[in-house]
């Protein structure tokens, strides 16, 4: 018999907005995101999206709608940037996978909209550095035109640089695009700043959801991580965030 790992748990994601799963390693953060891209089967409930249930649609279908970007590096062989910018459109070009003037279009622009890349395309992606790969696959989910991206702990490789640049990109992604996010993060301070709402995992269960104001006081951090109170408190204050 298959035992749930979490249970209880309802989720709403919008247009326009980012939903942050915070808490503990290993309290079930990867595990909901796996289960709602359909990596891991689920017990029961139903995930939908764009209020279809996940199951009723074809995997070409998810596609167009949701890209995804999980914690494995990818190591694509022989790729230059361009190349892994551009199978991005796969689920449009068929199984050929030829790009038309407008499919190229679009990879220039997802490009463009990643901004810092103009010296990259043609470049290995084995080659450059994990924030510019990070970027690169930013602009790959954005070749999908999708409606939701899903990330699982998309900053874990980088330096703190390199984290601030990149949710920078993401908050003006889901700005200029319209999109859904839907992410976890290990990195509490730049959960608050970046998030509209918070999502806190606690184990086999959600604990609460609401706005950063609400989730970020030093007693809630405290207990949901287990931490002596008090001990939380924002440090990066004086690095630049520009949403």
């Amino acid at each position: 018999q298959k035992k749930p790992l979490i249970e209880d748990v309802t989720l709403h994601v919008q247009r326009g907005k980012i939903v942050t799963l915070i808490g503990p390693n290993g309290s079930g953060k990867s595990t909901i995101l796996k289960t709602i891209i359909g990596q891991l089967s689920k017990v029961s409930g139903t995930v939908f999206l764009d209020g279809k249930a996940m199951e009723a649609r074809s995997r070409n279908e998810i596609a167009r709608r949701m890209a995804i970007l999980m914690t494995a590096r990818m190591e694509p062989e022989l790729m230059t940037c361009r190349d892994v910018v551009s199978s991005g459109r796969y689920p449009y070009t068929g199984r050929l996978g030829i790009l038309q003037p407008e499919d190229q279009a679009i990879v220039e622009r997802s490009l463009e909209q990643v901004g810092g890349m103009e010296d990259f395309p043609d470049r290995p992606f084995s080659a450059i550095s994990d924030g510019q790969r990070q970027r690169i696959l930013l602009a790959r989910a954005l070749c999908q035109e999708p409606e939701i991206i899903v990330l699982d702990e998309p900053t874990s490789f980088l330096d703190i640089r390199y984290k601030l640049e990149l949710l920078t990109v993401l908050k003006r992604m889901v700005r200029e695009n319209h999109l859904a996010v839907l992410l976890s993060l290990h990195e509490l301070e730049l959960a608050e700043r970046i998030s509209d709402t918070v999502v806190c995992v606690a184990g086999d269960r959600i604990d609460r959801i609401g706005p950063p104001e609400e989730i970020f006081t030093r007693a809630y951090i405290a207990k949901l991580y287990q931490m002596e109170h008090g001990k939380y408190d924002p440090c990066f204050d004086s690095l630049e965030f520009v949403p």
